[in-house]
């Protein structure tokens, strides 16, 4: 989830707290994660599998399997501007991130909550309607029912909570901390197709610009619909999940180089990937030589192209499906060593890949 309008930034990527260090969002969550640890450790029930700090929860469900929740926010001039999404992608979206996810985790969706905080004169417009026409049109792809969610007004920004629900076998719920030594790294899909799309907003380009020619508004609001309406890999992460091919699995929501370092630091492990493999978006390099951006920095550090990063051992690499949905993969690389940290390789050259995609705070 971070749909990122890079101008509301800031120009820092750490918050003060009364203590007078700094606190990013990931010190944060496993701060959050120890102190919830602790809190527990007399109280907590059995059912709880996995809480704080992976895609989503797992909880053990009566019937002996697996439920798996998911929740995101989106805040407008954080995560999306009114004046670039129209509502029913919002909705859309608001719905795909959630689902992605519960992918993430190798589950299968099935329900979802849904809250907004609206301000007065957007409650009294059409923007409800069309939100949801955009939700339960991607809910019925996936056959996810709405049960519930909530609605407040707020002064003057729109505020999304998105909550997903889903199942999976009992202990099947893919962790980001599965990955060993040998296991080979593959990614659904291409790659910086959403970041491009965000660009190309940030300079002022909408659906359906007349201001481009023909061909080039065809590329142009396919790489600016990758970002205002992704496409979660539902159908790959179940067969993930339930043919058991992965050791390990995130979305890429934050950025290649932020999330396989997430599966890094989860799994103890490192990585080393080829750049010259990186599947990045053709329309990406079609459209990037004219605009002066650099297609392989969108597709490691870009994000929000929530597709599917995950690690097989070497004996299931055979198994994997060609395609699932009509949706290829594509072998980056492999987890090479212990210890933290992600290499990337191009030609004979190795450097360090520091996390480079977004940060909350």
């Amino acid at each position: 989830m971070n749909d990122r309008e890079e101008q509301e930034r800031g120009p820092s990527s750490a918050v003060s707290t009364s203590s007078g260090t700094s606190l990013n969002e990931f010190d944060f969550i496993r701060r959050l994660r120890q102190r919830a640890s602790v809190e527990a450790q007399s109280t907590q029930p059995q059912s709880l599998i996995l809480g704080i700090g992976d895609d989503a929860a797992v909880i053990r469900s009566a019937n002996g399997r697996d439920t798996v929740v998911a929740t995101d926010l989106l805040v407008e001039e954080i995560d999306f501007r009114r004046t670039t999404v129209p509502p029913y992608l919002l909705g859309h979206k608001a719905l795909a991130v959630s689902l992605s996810d519960i992918a993430a985790m190798g589950a299968r969706p099935r329900w979802s909550l849904i809250s907004l905080g609206l301000p007065e004169e957007i409650w009294q417009s059409e923007f409800t309607n069309n939100f949801y026409n955009g939700l339960f049109q991607l809910a019925a792809q996936y056959d996810v029912q709405l049960i519930g969610g909530d609605t407040s007004r707020t002064p003057k920004q729109i505020v999304v909570d998105s909550i997903v629900i889903g199942e999976c076998a009992a202990d099947g719920a893919l962790k980001r901390s599965g990955a060993r030594p040998g296991d080979q790294i593959f990614v659904t899909g291409t790659l910086g197709g959403a970041a491009a799309g965000l660009r190309l907003i940030e300079r002022g380009a909408h659906l359906a610009d007349q201001n481009f020619g023909a061909n080039e508004t065809q590329v142009l609001d396919q790489l600016l619909l990758r970002h205002l309406r992704p496409e979660p890999r539902v159908g790959w992460g179940i067969v993930l999940g339930q043919e058991n091919l992965a050791t390990a699995m995130i979305d890429l929501s934050d950025g290649l180089s932020s999330d396989l370092n997430h599966i890094c630091s989860e799994s103890n492990a490192g990585a080393l990937i080829n750049s010259s493999e990186i599947p990045i978006d053709n329309q990406v390099i079609e459209l990037c030589g004219r605009r002066a951006l650099d297609p392989l920095q969108l597709a490691l550090h870009g994000g929000e192209d929530f597709e599917l990063l995950f690690t097989v051992h070497p004996d299931r690499v055979a198994k994997l499906p060609r395609k699932v949905d009509g949706v290829g993969i594509t072998h980056i690389g492999e987890i090479s060593y212990a210890g933290e940290g992600v290499r990337i390789s191009e030609g004979s050259r190795i450097w360090e890949l520091a996390p480079g995609g977004w940060k909350h705070f």
